[in-house]
């Protein structure tokens, strides 16, 4: 069963040129389709700007959608009332990356885990007294720290007190966007550790947006490819990782150090600046900087093909090489 569906959805902003008063239509997510089964992974890679972020709001409800669909556990989110939607965001909440920007600075953590539990689960004071300490000891806390300020706790430690309230409404589905980028190594270990014990002891689903694609590759089930609004490479199965063939997918593989001194590593060579251009491109967005360009690729917006049963790519390159084949 999925958990959560999405379909079709794209966002469009609108930037207007006061002194011609020409309006400018930008889509920075394009017709974005993906879905994640109950208690799995979904990882959404890319690079800073590629619309990872935007598209997690949308889903989370922070960003209305110029189209698409959005189904949590079957219901729409989009077409449903205020009551509806209400009652459905219990099953979805969101980790954010900026865990400081996240949480009010002049609440104690005690207060900013027990604020969903307040809005969502009407239980006894005492009885949510005790879920906040449970939930401090599940992140790795104690209870003396439900007392403490958010200027008290270590960047880490923040992020889990983040975690501890997301999880005290006892979601279906957790947004985790970024949740590492602003951690030391040794720290992110400890999150991603933290969230695979979580995601098993609670059946959780997670969509884990992040542009740190080892990361991505130690946590999820199955990964999505995102390149300027739109997803180039999808695999269902995290085993067909090396299978990743989309260029875009090749040159964030190739951009990955190896840890074995000994190991001889070429970096490949690709236009290094994101082209915003490209979220408007007639083409494929990531013609520009491609090293495979046809020109095909700069007036036909590739669309969706299968590879395997579990593996799918949006590029006219592959189906050029399968004619060659």
């Amino acid at each position: 069963m999925h958990v959560l569906e999405v379909k079709n959805l794209s966002k469009r902003y609108a930037f207007r040129n006061y002194f011609w008063r020409r309006k400018k239509i930008s889509k920075v997510v394009k017709n974005v389709s993906l879905s994640i089964k109950s208690g799995t992974c979904l990882g959404l890679v890319g690079e800073s700007g590629c619309g990872k972020t935007t598209l997690g709001k949308m889903i989370a409800g922070l960003v209305k959608p110029s189209q698409g669909e959005i189904l949590l556990q079957g219901s729409n989110l989009l077409s449903a009332n205020k009551q509806e939607r209400f009652l459905l965001r219990r099953d979805m909440q969101m980790v954010f990356q900026d865990c400081v920007g996240s949480v009010n600075l002049r609440h104690p953590a005690g207060r900013i885990i027990g604020e969903p539990v307040k809005n969502f689960l009407q239980i006894a004071p005492e009885q949510e007294d005790n879920l906040i300490s449970e939930l401090l000891a599940k992140v790795g806390l104690s209870k003396a720290h439900k007392d403490k300020y958010p200027e008290q706790f270590s960047g880490g430690q923040l992020q889990r007190v983040c975690i501890a309230r997301a999880l005290s409404v006892k979601p279906k589905l957790i947004i985790l966007d970024e949740p590492l980028s602003s951690l030391d190594v040794s720290v992110q270990a400890q999150i991603l550790n933290l969230l695979t014990d979580l995601k098993q002891e609670y059946h959780l689903s997670y969509l884990f947006i992040s542009h740190d694609i080892e990361s991505v590759y130690y946590l999820a089930d199955s990964l999505a490819v995102m390149y300027l609004g739109m997803i180039v490479e999808y695999i269902e199965d995290i085993s067909l990782f090396d299978s990743l063939c989309h260029p875009y997918s090749r040159q964030l593989l190739s951009s990955v150090l190896s840890c074995d001194p000994g190991q001889k590593q070429t970096l490949a060579t690709y236009q290094s600046e994101l082209d915003q251009t490209g979220f408007d491109a007639l083409g494929c967005p990531y013609a520009s900087r491609c090293p495979m360009t046809k020109p095909q690729c700069e007036t036909n917006i590739p669309v969706m093909k299968r590879v395997s049963e579990k593996h799918f790519i949006a590029c006219h390159n592959y189906e050029l090489d399968k004619r060659r084949a």
